[in-house]
């Protein structure tokens, strides 16, 4: 089933505040979204994951969006990537809020079933900065839209950058802009920590992240 995409741009009321106050709105003037808008309002951990990831990272990944959901944490990312798209199917199962950003239009898009539930629900979102001639997903697209990821989240949980990957530059940007990253405590998350991701556990994370971020 397609649907009609809402456009908001900077002179919206609903144009996300998170963007304006961090001078983005020239970078993002305009954004198409299938949902309710205000789930924007509230703080969002960004999830961001490279296309590969090795076996414990899989493992404590399907830990983490357990954790994630029964915590009800609102999430926010392109779930794209296999373990993105695993954490979404997961997620989608909660009741907490989940933006989804695809790397390609909103417009004439068609909506699985289980985001239309959302949908119909308030409690997903379908988020993009892309106008109605990119209906294809590119990697450029991709990298543009994990930058609005970042931007629109409190906080971003890296489930995986693999060495010198986009996720892995990524993590340098938004470390490198005051936003705080975070990772598996992995070995094979070296390559995050080094850039600045703080190591953290499922538990833990879920835990702690209502404490942080007003009670939500």
């Amino acid at each position: 089933m397609t649907e009609k995409a809402a456009k908001l741009n900077v002179a919206s009321q609903g144009y996300p505040a998170r963007l304006r106050e961090k001078g983005l709105p020239g970078r993002f003037p305009n954004l198409w979204l299938v949902g309710d808008a205000s789930l924007l309002n509230g703080p969002l951990l960004g999830l961001v994951c490279s296309m590969r990831c090795p076996g414990q990272v899989i493992v404590r990944t399907y830990d983490l969006a357990r954790a994630l959901r029964d915590a009800s944490v609102p999430v926010i990312g392109g779930f794209h990537s296999p373990m993105e798209k695993e954490c979404l199917d997961l997620l989608l199962r909660g009741t907490q809020p989940v933006v989804i950003c695809p790397a390609r239009s909103t417009c004439r898009m068609r909506m699985p079933s289980s985001w239309r539930l959302g949908i119909d629900g308030r409690r997903v979102l379908v988020l993009s900065p892309f106008d109605a001639l990119h209906r294809r997903a590119t990697s450029a697209l991709a990298q543009e839209r994990n930058s609005l990821v970042g931007a629109l989240a409190a906080e971003v949980l890296v489930l995986h950058a693999s060495p010198g990957g986009h996720i892995d530059a990524l993590c340098r940007e938004l470390v490198a802009s005051g936003i705080i990253v975070w990772t598996l405590d992995l070995p094979e998350n070296d390559v995050a920590v080094q850039a600045g991701a703080r190591p953290t556990s499922p538990a833990q994370f879920a835990h702690d992240w209502g404490t942080r971020n007003g009670g939500s």
